[in-house]
């Protein structure tokens, strides 16, 4: 009995609760607060004005300085790189990237015989600012639009598209006024981008939904009225798919056709879309 219990004792031993710490060995209060630390804070302190980000900007400018002979060079850079490590920079260096990338649009670039410019540069640079917002909203809207690059209808489309990818606020009206641009290809892509705010406030979605569908509504009812009208028709076709896509993205909500959105827009303008 007794060698019982001295073996019980033995094995008691290495679960015998420690001795609290001393009030010296107490956590500093800079140790807790970077325990708790904002997490804004921690992206911010993110290794920042990088040599590798350096060297990368500069061979792109090297690269796109070319006149288009080592674009695919440069676009490699943007792609595997930039873009790849974009999260991972510092807030000087995604400002920095995003100038870098703005640059690229003064570049001069050819056309051919057929009067097709060598654009594959631009469309790298339009994309990959799509995914650096919130930085790459005010480098994206000058571009839309503008002389150097209005004829080039695909650029326009993805700097559109790339555009509502950052969910801007900023960038919501100027999407709702290209809802009525003259090319049906910026209205399609304008109302496109509209979706991507899906998740804005409620009366933000609101003011998204009643632009498409108006503006749909309107070219629908042009071609019912006059179904010769091949303008109308074109613009309709290139509208219709977008904007049915878009309102149940911005309403969480699915209807068959135009006539239905109207109803159920009519129903439900007033009412918290979140409920239904």
């Amino acid at each position: 009995m007794k060698r019982a219990l001295a073996l019980t004792a033995a094995l008691l031993v290495p679960f015998v609760t420690p001795a609290l710490p001393s009030a010296s060995a107490a956590p500093s209060p800079a140790s807790v607060a970077a325990a708790v630390q904002d997490p804004k804070e921690q992206k911010d302190q993110k290794p920042d004005e990088r040599a590798d980000v350096k060297e990368w900007i500069t061979k792109l400018h090297e690269h796109a300085g070319k006149r288009g002979k080592e674009d695919q060079e440069a676009i490699k850079i943007i792609d595997e790189n930039l873009l790849k490590e974009f999260e991972n920079f510092g807030p000087k260096d995604r400002v920095a990237v995003v100038k870098a990338l703005d640059k690229l649009f003064n570049e001069k670039r050819q056309e051919d015989e057929d009067g097709v410019r060598q654009n594959s540069l631009y469309i790298a640079a339009a994309v990959a600012l799509g995914r650096m917002g919130p930085e790459s909203a005010p480098v994206l809207i000058p571009w839309i639009g503008h002389k150097a690059h209005k004829k080039d209808v695909l650029l326009q489309r993805k700097l559109i598209e790339s555009l509502g990818r950052t969910k801007v606020e900023a960038a919501r009206p100027v999407l709702i006024k290209l809802i009525t641009d003259d090319q049906p290809q910026v209205q399609a892509a304008a109302i496109q981008a509209l979706g991507e705010y899906e998740g804005a406030e409620l009366k933000q979605r609101k003011e998204c939904f009643e632009a498409v569908l108006k503006h749909a509504m309107s070219l629908k009812g042009q071609v019912d009225s006059n179904p010769n009208d091949l303008i109308a028709r074109e613009r309709q076709d290139a509208v219709v798919g977008p904007a049915m896509t878009t309102l149940k993205r911005l309403s969480g909500a699915d209807e068959p056709d135009l006539n239905a959105w109207q109803r159920w827009w009519n129903k439900n303008k007033k009412e918290d879309w979140a409920k239904k």
